[in-house]
C-alpha cells in the first residue's frame, strides 16, 4: 500500500520543478518518486552488506570451514586481547 508523504517548498522551486519533469513527460508525483527511490537505492548499504556475507560465506564454504572453526578464531582473537 502507498504511503503520502507531504512536504513544503517554495513556490519558484515548485514551478520549475513541475516544469521540468513536464519536460520530461512525467508529473511532479512519478519524478518525485523516482528521485527517492534512487537515493534509497544509491544510499541503503543493507544490499551491498548483504552481498557481502553471501560472498564471505561461500568463501567459506568452498575451503569449508565450519562454524565450530569461526568460533574456535573468535574465541582465539578475544583470549588474545
Amino acid at each position: 500500500m502507498a504511503n503520502q508523504m507531504l512536504i513544503r517548498i517554495d513556490r519558484d522551486v515548485k514551478d520549475k520543478f513541475e516544469r521540468i519533469a513536464r519536460n520530461e513527460g512525467k508529473n511532479m508525483t512519478q519524478k518525485i518518486r523516482e528521485l527517492i527511490e534512487d537515493y534509497v537505492n544509491d544510499n541503503d548499504i543493507s544490499s551491498y552488506v548483504d552481498e557481502l556475507w553471501d560472498r564471505i560465506g561461500k568463501k567459506l564454504d568452498r575451503k569449508k570451514v565450519t562454524p565450530g572453526d569461526i568460533n574456535r578464531a573468535i574465541r582465539k582473537a578475544r583470549s588474545s586481547r
